[in-house]
């Protein structure tokens, strides 16, 4: 089998208790026929112009030769380095896609000035630059190009030639790339961004890179047809049972890979989840760990445990203490779990194709490039480190380990801890180790995401879910700060702008959180490091 599940515990309840209505009322083959009714009235405007993913493997086989041969064009002129700028759905999944079938790609997702630079550094001469954006109007994106644009201008390489653009049909950026002579693949309008991995916006990008493309849509057809299928043996309805359906719910998916060929799939399918549940109160939060970390053993009532394994076995209804155990080819998982997500947001009641939070952290970093306002004074600086953070949080802290424990003591019984750290990933790695740090020291789940990156992932939960997280933002000052052409902010700017807005809207929606400015991540992280311990 090319995806093989097994359940057992509350989610294998979930299943039996919710799958034979799921049958009767025909949601498989309704999310394939791509019927908008199946979310209910509210949802159905938006779903009827967001279920084309349920066909991207016939839509996008006619693009594989087309990608081919750019690819081969470009290694015949020597351009064999392929950097992509794109957010969210646009980057996760090549970067998956790349990672499990050991192509490269640079997955430039970061306004971080230090990460920028050393993209741009990184082998412009031999480079190609894939700008993947819906409508072109994503600030990191369109800096990116921009940026790029002005360094192979500079080197004397003409753009034109270097840069490909995915984008739907008749978008501001379709309209602007086309003019400026680049290569232009449309994706399908009616496929969501987190929804879009078997679409040009993640094919494209991984084809030039070298993967073999038509093998991951060959992997995701050979399953097409059981999760058509009104059947109690479709993974989609079991998947979304499993995961949305326990009772009470545990709303925590704690993901983990373990013995998997899939390199990051859990990254990828903490967007998909997040962002498609994460509303009106409701969620799944997607908690993605390691073989080591705190939750697996802690018997959280509200964690539900997703282990990656090489083979799960035939018998769907298997006792792994409760967990679901799911393995299976990259196309066909990528597939299944894009179904399994939809029935989520059936059963959880919510609307799972739009994001009505994202914009809000959107708007407020505008208004702050706009506005450009003097930096707010922080509360307190301890070991280099200025604290700042909502009242409650701050309190009377006057030193780091203090202000972390008036973080925690914020944190209810069933909540969450968010590090959200708007630091260089590439240079600055081990900051992830700190998410078991702090899992160990609090007994609660905790996610960790790279900024703004995580802004298109998880970022709508964390306004629109359930409201019972605390959010531990790491930020710095720029050492070397990078223009952008023809904007009057910098990235440095930029980034900066976004983590002050992100953090303003969660504070307007009650969240708790503390922002701690580093002025040397390298050296500080052992301070960082010693507060949590």
């Amino acid at each position: 089998m090319s995806f093989r599940i097994a359940v057992s515990g509350p989610a294998a309840e979930a299943v039996r208790r919710t799958l034979p209505a799921l049958v009767a009322d025909r949601v498989a083959s309704g999310i394939t026929a791509q019927d908008p009714a199946l979310w209910g009235p509210a949802a159905e405007s938006e779903a009827a112009k967001r279920l084309g993913w349920t066909e991207a493997v016939a839509i996008s086989r006619p693009l594989v030769p087309e990608i081919t041969a750019l690819r081969d064009e470009l290694r015949a002129k020597g351009v064999d380095h392929i950097v992509l700028a794109g957010m969210g759905g646009s980057s996760l999944a090549p970067e998956v896609i790349t990672r499990t079938t050991g192509a490269h790609l640079t997955v430039l997702d970061s306004t971080e000035p230090g990460q920028v630079r050393a993209a741009l550094a990184d082998r412009l001469a031999s480079s190609a630059l894939v700008v993947s954006s819906k409508s072109g109007s994503t600030v990191e994106t369109d800096s990116q190009r921009r940026v790029y644009e002005q360094a192979f201008r500079d080197a004397g390489i003409d753009p034109a030639e270097r840069i490909v653009v995915v984008t739907d049909p008749g978008s501001p950026l379709d309209e602007s790339a086309r003019a400026a002579g680049y290569r232009v693949f449309n994706a399908d309008p009616d496929v969501g961004g987190r929804y879009s991995a078997l679409t040009a916006f993640g094919l494209v990008p991984s084809g030039l890179a070298g993967v073999n493309i038509a093998e991951i849509l060959d992997e995701a057809e050979t399953i097409e047809l059981s999760l058509a299928i009104d059947a109690d043996s479709n993974p989609g309805l079991i998947l979304g049972a499993a995961i949305a359906a326990t009772e009470p719910l545990r709303d925590k998916l704690v993901i983990v890979a373990d013995g998997t060929h899939i390199v990051g799939f859990a990254d990828w399918a903490e967007q998909l989840i997040a962002e498609s549940t994460g509303k009106e109160g409701k969620g799944l939060l997607p908690v993605v760990v390691d073989t080591n970390a705190p939750e697996l053993a802690a018997g959280l009532p509200d964690v539900q445990v997703v282990r990656l394994v090489a083979d799960a076995g035939d018998e769907v209804f298997a006792g792994h203490d409760g967990e679901i155990r799911v393995s299976g080819t990259l196309g066909a998982q990528l597939l299944v779990w894009e179904y399994a997500t939809a029935v989520a947001g059936r059963l959880l009641g919510i609307n799972p194709f739009d994001q009505p939070d994202v914009e809000s952290a959107k708007i407020a970093a505008r208004g702050l490039l706009d506005a450009r306002p003097a930096p707010e004074p922080p509360a307190f600086i301890a070991d280099g480190v200025e604290v700042r953070g909502t009242p409650h949080v701050i309190g009377a802290a006057s030193d780091l380990m203090s202000a972390i424990d008036d973080l925690l003591e914020e944190l209810p019984e069933n909540g969450y801890i968010s590090i959200q750290a708007y630091l260089d990933r590439v240079a600055h790695p081990e900051y992830a180790e700190l998410r078991d740090l702090l899992a160990a020291r609090s007994g609660r789940p905790v996610t960790f995401g790279w900024g703004p990156r995580f802004l298109h992932s998880t970022g709508q939960f964390h306004k629109g879910g359930p409201a019972v997280g605390v959010f531990l933002q790491l930020t710095q000052h720029p050492v070397d700060d990078l223009a952008i052409p023809d904007r009057p902010f910098t990235f440095g700017q930029l980034i900066a702008a976004q983590a002050s807005g992100d953090a303003s809207v969660l504070a307007e929606h009650d969240r708790p959180v503390l922002t701690l400015t580093l002025s040397d991540p390298a050296a500080q992280l052992a301070t960082i490091r010693g507060a949590l311990d």
